[in-house]
């Protein structure tokens, strides 16, 4: 007699002898960084968070005495000696305005993401923002300033000893700073410099009706005179008719006009 095989056996060996699959890597994100770091998802479109008001609570005064700018944190203390030594000093007074406006934005119309919500983080989305408007980064690259500028941050945080959820935090917000539109979602994070950016710069909203009021005159009067903006709106819109001239393809194109309403700004107009 000749032996035949164990069905079962050959099975067994022929189910075993097959590679494992191989597991799905997926995302780890500790939830607290969500808020810490501001990744929240929030609309794009600032008309659907304010409706058809300018505010979500009417603004009070509020002192920039009583917003305290984190440098004691080690982070933030050599990204502000970084953007110090490479911004023009019109930038960098734009961009500490930037955080206090955002500061009173938050606490005043987001006041639960903003006591979650690492004001370090914060503090190194303004200060780098328009870090690829630095002469040394404007006309290095083909890239459109913002994004290039959120990689240069990227870059620059990590080796500042930023975790690598805020220095990534920072360079989303910096990268989608002038995403303006309507459809999908931003983090919570690139809204707030969205609406602290444009109040600075233009003091209207395309989307927000009256924004001028989100913020009190008492509040926008002292950080306006702590920072000086010594012509700001020229110096700014000249700096986007520059970078459109030399990369026609850039990203600050997707806001018609964007130079010629930074120009009209007539909100900021008794401290330009």
């Amino acid at each position: 007699l000749t032996s035949q095989p164990n069905p079962t056996v050959v099975l067994f060996a022929s189910q075993t002898s097959q590679p494992r699959p191989k597991k799905t890597p997926h995302l780890t994100m500790c939830q607290d960084e969500v808020g810490l770091n501001g990744w929240t998802a929030v609309p794009v479109d600032a008309g659907r968070i304010f409706g058809d008001e300018p505010f979500l609570n009417e603004p009070s005064p509020l002192s920039i005495n009583d917003i305290k700018f984190p440098s004691d944190d080690p982070v933030v203390a050599q990204t502000l000696r970084y953007a110090k030594e490479r911004l023009h000093t019109e930038t960098f007074n734009h961009s500490m305005r930037v955080f206090y406006y955002g500061m009173a934005i938050s606490k005043q119309q987001f006041s639960e993401k903003a006591a979650v919500l690492s004001p370090s983080t914060w503090a190194l989305t303004c200060l780098l923002h328009d870090l690829g408007t630095a002469d040394e980064n404007l006309t290095a690259t083909h890239m459109s300033f913002d994004i290039y500028g959120g990689f240069k941050a990227l870059l620059a945080l990590k080796d500042h000893g930023a975790t690598s959820d805020q220095a990534e935090a920072v360079a989303e917000a910096i990268v989608r700073h002038q995403d303006m539109g309507v459809d999908g979602t931003i983090t919570f994070l690139g809204q707030l410099i969205q609406l602290a950016t444009l109040y600075d710069n233009v003091g209207r909203h395309p989307y927000v009706r009256d924004f001028g009021r989100i913020i009190h005159e008492t509040t926008r009067r002292e950080i306006n005179e702590a920072h000086p903006r010594l012509k700001w709106c020229s110096f700014f819109s000249n700096t986007l008719r520059k970078e459109e001239g030399l990369k026609p393809w850039c990203h600050s194109t997707h806001i018609v006009n964007f130079d010629k309403d930074i120009e009209s700004n007539t909100l900021m107009g008794e401290w330009e």
